[in-house]
């Protein structure tokens, strides 16, 4: 075992008894290499993060000049800082006029936590409505409002005065109320399987808002950033969020989340107190230059185009015995097996042949295929033929 390894084992906190345990040298576009000299595909980007594979270009050259620039100078809002600037200016040009202001934060629970308290503030209300199945971060606020009882029941007593429905269905959206502050949901969810929301009850969810004054607020930790096609999921839906929660693929590989609203909303965080929401490091210049140019990439490229492709390939291979079927959209798909021991087997040959795919016992069944957009499509049409075949042999 190496110095890095026996480190790792003794004074890394674990979070599970069986790490996967690879020990990375180096990972460059959809591949990552091994101290010990194998090669891997990496079929979930990270967890959704390295949509433009590892290590860009683009993005590299864009964390090289900022480091000769600066690295932090003053907690979040204080100075202004043109990657910051730059960055904000970008991407609120790409999103309707209603989401006009971004808060930085550096990850995707932290922008939960934002969104959660940012829509208290502005509502006065306390109540959120949230869904069966979901998933919105480890922190407690976003904890409170994920509907998995596997993650939450450990950490009980969360915030009170959350209430659970059932995703895409119109039972009980009653509950939605003119004491509810937000509504909260995936429009996948993505630890909860890869379940799209019904587009007519998305809208639906959308009008029960608009009537009783909650906000609406997207998680699209997961789906933004063409992993689902569209830029952001909600464009597909034609729904607009109140508020739009970002991280993973937002910064090329860096850490970094927002959350994003209207200057209207966000003006509560100004005042009663001043100050009422801060952060240290959100923001980092370095990550924000990062950022910026992950997303100048992909809005130069046919990215839309490039997810459809995974989809339809994926559609196209993984079919035959053994295999339920195939769900998502774009490069977030759900492959659906027969059985928890097949899929722990298809999962693990797989690996043996180099192929690093999403499985975990909360989706005992379900193996979660994330590829990088920028994937080569004989190497994904030859990886998808390594777990057909793995399916096929294991069946």
């Amino acid at each position: 075992m190496s110095e890095s390894s026996q480190s790792f084992y003794n004074h890394i906190a674990q979070t599970s008894d069986e790490p996967m345990g690879l020990e990375i040298d180096r990972a460059e576009g959809p591949f990552i290499y091994t101290t010990n000299g194998n090669k891997y595909v990496d079929l979930i980007s990270g967890i959704s993060v390295s949509s433009l594979g590892h290590r860009h270009p683009n993005v590299i050259k864009a964390i090289q000049a900022q480091l000769d620039r600066h690295l932090h100078v003053m907690v979040y809002g204080e100075f202004i800082q043109s990657p910051q600037s730059k960055f904000a200016q970008l991407l609120c040009d790409q999103l309707p006029a209603t989401l006009d202001r971004v808060y930085f934060v550096n990850s995707g629970t932290e922008s939960v936590e934002g969104a959660l308290k940012l829509a208290k503030k502005f509502t006065g209300r306390n109540k959120f409505v949230a869904f069966h199945n979901s998933y919105h971060g480890d922190t407690h606020g976003s904890l409170s409002v994920t509907g998995r009882n596997v993650y939450r029941d450990p950490y009980q007593p969360l915030l009170p005065n959350v209430h659970f429905l059932d995703f895409n269905s119109d039972d009980k959206l009653e509950r939605i109320d003119d004491t509810t502050a937000a509504v909260i949901l995936e429009p996948i969810q993505g630890e909860g399987g890869i379940i799209p929301a019904q587009k007519e009850w998305l809208k639906k969810v959308r009008k029960r808002c608009d009537e009783t004054g909650s906000l609406l607020i997207f998680d699209e930790i997961q789906t933004g950033f063409f992993r689902t096609g569209s830029l952001f999921a909600f464009q597909y839906y034609d729904v607009v969020p109140d508020i739009l929660c970002l991280a993973k693929a937002m910064a090329g590989g860096m850490p970094m989340g927002a959350f994003v609203s209207s200057s209207k909303i966000f003006e509560v965080f100004k005042k009663d107190p001043p100050l009422n929401h801060v952060t240290t490091f959100g923001g980092h210049p370095v990550s924000c230059a990062a950022a910026y140019a992950n997303l100048q990439t992909l809005l130069s490229d046919d990215f839309p185009q490039k997810a459809s492709t995974i989809e339809q390939t994926a559609r196209k291979i993984l079919k035959g015995t053994g295999i339920v079927e195939v769900r998502g959209r774009g490069a977030m798909l759900g492959l659906q097996l027969e059985s928890t021991n097949l899929t722990q087997k298809v999962v693990e040959d797989c690996f043996d042949k180099g192929l690093i795919l999403g499985w975990t016992l909360h989706s005992s069944t379900l193996i979660r295929i994330a590829p990088p957009l920028i994937i080569d499509k004989d190497l994904l049409e030859e990886s998808f033929q390594i777990i057909l075949k793995a399916v096929q042999k294991i069946i």
